[in-house]
């Protein structure tokens, strides 16, 4: 099979030739049809996570189609399923008996410690695929996958806010706007300064309100979410929420925190991070995904411009979501 394939930290990814993988117990091969583009992909090529495992196959947002089972699965061929980060956990220390799975100290997360979709075929433990609705096709479920679920979980952990400041404008908000306008919010999207394509995009799927994240909104927010991993924002987010707001952090990786005034915090302001995912996040959101319904924008690039993707992504010129398509 054809993969995309991850030998040195801070390279380009390389074409690779490799072996069927068999799945194992409990486990089935898909073959890939979609596979989003996600900004934890860069943290994981620039070795901005711990323990990056190499050569490493990239990708956790997969589209693909039951190829065959491992021991205990019974599927029928051609079945589609979702693959997300959340890859496998241990089922049995106090988080996942808790109902924090996602909080697994032995977890194992699809194209970091696991290889993922860059691929023509990859093999996943059967209890984390995802069933998809039958209203998206490949290319458009694939963003639900990440961008989908991680904004879904950090939205929720911004509780019933009203206003809410989203600061980033990519794939992740672009979806989260649209369920926030679903749910009657008011939302402010906050850009790069002077970024007026992602402003007006903005606009374009819900924010009553964009501009530069050197701006102040026009009221006092509830609530924010910032999904731009760039920690220079957490000052600037919690000095626009009211007293009593929450301000989350909903990205694997962000630069440091610079230092800031005590001021900014007091008031009970709640300062918040979003780790992964659970299977229950996945349940609720990909039901309510087509009852909003939600429309991902994305761009497509075949699995051997991945690099390309990747470096769009990078310097900020995707608007929405890119995926990689397997051609055949």
């Amino acid at each position: 099979m054809h993969t995309m394939v991850l030998k040195r930290l801070r390279a380009p990814l390389e074409p690779d030739e490799r072996d069927l993988p068999v799945p194992g117990p409990g486990q089935v091969r898909l073959r890939v049809q979609a596979c989003a583009v996600c900004r934890t992909d860069l943290h994981v090529i620039d070795g901005e996570l711990p323990d990056i495992p190499l050569p490493i196959v990239p990708g956790h947002e997969i589209v693909g189609r039951v190829d065959a089972c491992g021991p205990g699965v019974e599927l029928e061929s051609g079945s589609r399923l979702g693959v997300p980060w959340l890859g496998w956990t241990c089922g049995s220390c106090s988080y996942c008996r808790s109902g924090q799975e996602n909080l697994c100290d032995r977890a194992r997360f699809t194209g970091y410690t696991l290889d993922g979709g860059y691929a023509e075929y990859v093999v996943a433990d059967y209890r984390y695929c995802l069933a998809l609705p039958h209203e998206f096709d490949d290319s458009h479920a694939a963003p639900l996958l990440c961008a989908g679920l991680i904004g879904y979980r950090a939205l929720r952990m911004a509780g019933d806010a009203r206003r809410l400041g989203i600061y980033g404008i990519g794939a992740a908000a672009h979806i989260i706007l649209q369920v926030a306008g679903f749910e009657r919010r008011e939302t402010y999207a906050f850009t790069r300064p002077g970024d007026d394509t992602a402003q007006a995009f903005a606009r374009s799927v819900g924010a009553v309100w964009a501009g530069g994240s050197d701006a102040r909104p026009p009221c006092e927010l509830d609530a924010a979410i910032i999904f731009a991993p760039v920690g220079g924002l957490v000052p600037a987010a919690l000095a626009a929420v009211r007293k009593g707001g929450t301000v989350v952090c909903g990205g694997i990786h962000m630069s440091d925190i610079p230092r800031f005034p005590y001021s900014v915090l007091w008031g009970e302001r709640r300062l918040v991070s979003v780790a992964n995912l659970t299977r229950r996040d996945a349940t609720e959101f990909l039901a309510l995904a087509p009852t909003v319904p939600i429309r991902t924008q994305t761009e497509c690039f075949p699995l051997q411009e991945a690099n390309e993707a990747l470096d769009r992504l990078r310097r900020g010129s995707i608007t929405g979501a890119a995926v990689l398509l397997m051609s055949r």
